[in-house]
């Protein structure tokens, strides 16, 4: 196309940039200079060829890419802040809800083991009072069987008082 001999100052103008950018793009660009009889550099310039956007319009394009990701981004936290808020409260009510478990698990083995050392001691006192009667009908076999018949009667009492309060 048509090559033009022009300054720092005048290819800044026709570019829409400073005179200290048009300095810059004329480095990157390798344009050959000269020296004017003043003591300026020309640069020779085919603008045709020059393609080159202004800052000022590629950042403004920038920004408004980067500050609709940035909306988006800030959309995306409110949602995951949501999420886990609820995930947090499920939480929660689950941990409740096992420490309860485990108290009712506690407590029904307590439960449990007091169950099995009243059977034991039950059994045992039956154990002997079979024994008593089998070993023979004194009166005073007789007697002492009574006896312990009426602590057994009250200890089955007693216990089944205790299941059914607790």
């Amino acid at each position: 196309m048509s090559v033009e001999f022009l300054t720092y100052a005048e290819l800044g103008a026709r570019l829409n940039i400073s005179p200290a950018a048009a300095r810059s793009l004329a480095r990157r660009l390798h344009l050959p200079r000269t020296r004017s009889d003043d003591g300026k550099a020309l640069m020779s310039v085919d603008l045709a060829e020059v393609r080159h956007t202004p800052w000022g319009r590629r950042q403004s394009a920038d920004v408004a890419r980067l500050t609709t990701a940035v909306a988006t981004l800030q959309a995306e936290i409110v949602q995951l802040e949501v999420r886990a808020a609820t995930h947090r409260a499920d939480f929660e009510y689950e941990r409740e809800r096992g420490d309860r478990l485990m108290a009712e698990l506690l407590q029904a083995s307590a439960e449990t083991t007091a169950a099995r050392e009243a059977t034991a001691r039950l059994e045992g006192e039956v154990v002997a009072l079979r024994t008593a009667v089998r070993a023979g009908s004194s009166e005073e076999n007789h007697g002492h069987s009574a006896r312990r018949v009426g602590h057994l009667a009250a200890s089955l009492v007693e216990a089944d008082r205790k299941a059914a309060s607790g």
